[in-house]
C-alpha cells in the first residue's frame, strides 16, 4: 500500500508533466532574462545584445564536439587558460588582480570578490567587460564582436539574433509551425539524402512537401530573412535564419509575398510565398516537375554551415500542430 502511495510521484519524478516541464522552460528563460538585465544595467549594452551573443555560444556548443555542453543558464564559453590569462601558473585562479596582471578575460561581475568561470553572472559580465573596450553603440559592437571571432557570419549571426530578441522584447522564441496550412491538401514522405540528378550528382538535402501550386508557404519559426531570390536549382527561394542558429531554406516557389524583403523579422505563420515548381534553369523557369515546397534545415557551427533531414520535425511540428488545433475547438 506505502508503495502504492509513493508510485504517483515517484512517476511525477522520472517523467514529469506537461506543466511541469513548460514552469522550468520558463523559469529557465526568466533566469537568463534577469541576468541580462542586470548586465546591462551595469554597462549599458543592450540586453538584447547579450542575449543574442548567449544564444549564439550555446548553438555553438549543442553541436560542437570540441566544446562542452551547457549545463547553467549563461551559454557562453571561455577557455580556462583565456579565462586566467595564458601564462597564469594558477589555472584555476579566481583572483580579478592576478587574472587581470595575465591579461585574462576573468572578472568578478557579481561583487563578491572572486571571478569565478562557473559564475553566470561573472561569465556574461566577462563578455560585456570585453565588448565595453569599443563601446556600447550598435557599430562599435560589431567592431568588438568581429575582433573576437573574427568572422563576418558569427558577427551577423548575432546581430541578427538581437534584431528578433529586440523586436519582440523576449526570448522565449522556440514555438514552430508547419510550412503549409494544415487544412491544405499535401502530401510529403523521408526524402532527404536521395540521389538527385539534375545539374550534376548529388543528394537531396530537404524534404519535399507536394501540395497544389499556390498552397500559401509559411514561415516555420521566428527569425530574419537572410536571403530571397533565384538560383538554378532551386528557383524561387528563401532563407530564414531562426534564433536557434538553424537555417531554414525553402524552393520551388510560385513567387513570394508582398512586401517581403531581406532583413524583414517573422514569426511561425508569416506568409512568405507559395507552393510552385520553379527552377530547374535561368530565372523564370517553371514546371519541369509537380508543383511541391522544398524543406531544407541547415546548421552553422562556427566554422562552416551543413543540412540535416528536416522530416523528423516536419512530422513533430505537424503534430502539435493538429493537438492545438483540437484543444481550441
Amino acid at each position: 500500500m506505502k508503495f502504492l502511495l509513493f508510485l504517483p510521484l515517484l512517476l511525477l519524478v522520472i517523467f514529469p508533466s506537461s506543466s511541469v516541464r513548460a514552469a522550468n522552460v520558463h523559469d529557465f528563460y526568466a533566469k537568463r532574462m534577469e541576468l541580462y538585465k542586470k548586465v546591462e544595467a551595469t554597462t549599458n549594452i543592450p540586453w538584447y545584445y547579450l542575449a543574442a551573443i548567449d544564444q549564439y555560444e550555446r548553438n555553438l556548443r549543442q553541436v560542437r564536439r570540441d566544446l562542452p555542453k551547457a549545463e547553467s543558464a549563461i551559454g557562453i564559453y571561455f577557455r580556462p587558460e583565456e579565462w586566467v590569462g595564458i601564462g597564469n601558473p594558477d589555472p584555476a585562479d579566481e583572483n580579478p588582480v592576478s587574472i587581470q596582471f595575465f591579461e585574462g578575460i576573468g572578472v568578478d561581475g557579481n561583487g563578491d570578490g572572486k571571478a569565478r568561470i562557473s559564475d553566470d553572472e561573472d561569465v556574461l559580465y566577462a563578455f560585456a567587460n570585453f565588448l565595453l573596450s569599443y563601446g556600447t553603440d550598435h557599430d562599435n559592437i560589431k567592431i568588438g564582436l568581429w575582433d573576437y571571432y573574427k568572422r563576418d557570419k558569427a558577427v551577423g549571426i548575432i546581430i541578427g539574433k538581437a534584431r528578433i530578441y529586440h523586436h519582440f522584447g523576449r526570448i522565449d522564441l522556440d514555438a514552430h509551425l508547419f510550412p503549409v496550412p494544415l487544412r491544405s491538401n499535401y502530401s510529403y514522405k523521408n526524402t532527404w539524402g536521395s540521389a538527385r540528378g539534375w545539374g550534376g550528382r548529388r543528394i537531396h538535402e530537404g524534404t519535399d512537401i507536394f501540395a497544389d501550386y499556390g498552397v500559401p508557404v509559411r514561415a516555420t519559426s521566428y527569425g530574419i530573412v537572410e536571403m530571397k531570390g533565384w538560383n538554378r536549382y532551386g528557383g524561387w527561394r528563401i532563407g530564414i535564419r531562426d534564433i536557434n542558429n538553424t537555417y531554414h531554406y525553402y524552393a520551388h516557389l510560385s513567387g513570394f509575398a508582398k512586401n517581403l524583403k531581406v532583413g524583414q523579422i517573422v514569426q511561425p505563420g508569416t506568409l512568405i510565398g507559395g507552393v510552385g515548381s520553379s527552377g530547374y534553369g535561368p530565372p523564370g523557369t517553371s514546371g519541369k516537375f509537380p508543383p511541391h515546397l522544398h524543406y531544407g534545415m541547415y546548421k552553422d557551427n562556427g566554422y562552416t554551415e551543413w543540412s540535416f533531414d528536416p522530416y523528423p520535425h516536419l512530422r513533430m511540428w505537424e503534430r502539435l500542430e493538429r493537438q492545438k488545433s483540437r484543444h481550441k475547438k
